[in-house]
């Protein structure tokens, strides 16, 4: 069973929904219990980086987490700012995040986007950079959902597995360990965003 965080914040029906769709058992919740019985975590979120860490902090979730992710090694997916929520630091608000993987969340810089507005909202190819079982079975360059005004800044770029180009390169998926994340919106980007979520439900199978 995949157990989708609830935390305040996140599009959680639409996960737990493509979940139904690909017949895979999954239910959202905050219960301790629940979530330690899963297999695998799914950590979702849209809005503010403060926001986000404090529901976690408030609510023991972070301190549990840490526990379940770093010292069981339980396999997690974050999805946009719950993957952002990963990194050790975040430009928006000036805080620190959960600091799971060795990258930092950083704003869109304007100089370097020309006439390309933030947020970055919209479909965007990404280009898988490494091969990664929550990856495969994609074609080249598939395109995926974003909508977003901050991206991962890596400082072990062995960690990215793929980038999106919005007026210059970002990484928008990666993997350290039994830790992944993705900047685009699985629940939103139709069978390519299904492929995703299932690989990562047969992963460590």
């Amino acid at each position: 069973m995949i157990a989708i965080i609830n935390y305040g914040l996140g599009n959680l029906s639409s996960i737990l929904n493509m979940h139904k769709r690909l017949g895979i058992d999954a239910v959202i919740t905050a219960d301790f219990e629940v979530l330690e019985k899963a297999s695998k975590l799914i950590l979702p979120g849209v809005g503010h980086f403060k926001k986000g860490m404090d529901n976690l902090k408030a609510s023991g979730l972070q301190q549990f987490l840490d526990k379940q992710v770093l010292e069981n090694k339980k396999p997690i997916l974050g999805i946009c700012l719950g993957a952002q929520l990963m990194t050790k630091h975040s430009e928006e608000a000036n805080i620190s995040g959960l600091g799971w993987v060795d990258a930092h969340t950083i704003r869109f810089q304007q100089q370097k986007l020309g006439n390309l507005r933030v947020p970055h909202m919209g479909w965007g190819d990404i280009t898988i950079t490494a091969a990664n079982p929550l990856l495969k079975n994609l074609p080249e360059d598939p395109s995926f959902y974003h909508v977003h005004s901050y991206h991962f800044n890596f400082t072990e770029p062995t960690e990215v597995i793929a980038t999106t180009r919005y007026g210059y390169e970002f990484a928008s998926a990666f993997q350290k360990n039994n830790i992944y994340g993705t900047q685009f919106h699985p629940e939103k980007s139709h069978q390519y965003g299904m492929k995703v979520l299932e690989n990562f439900s047969k992963l460590y199978r």
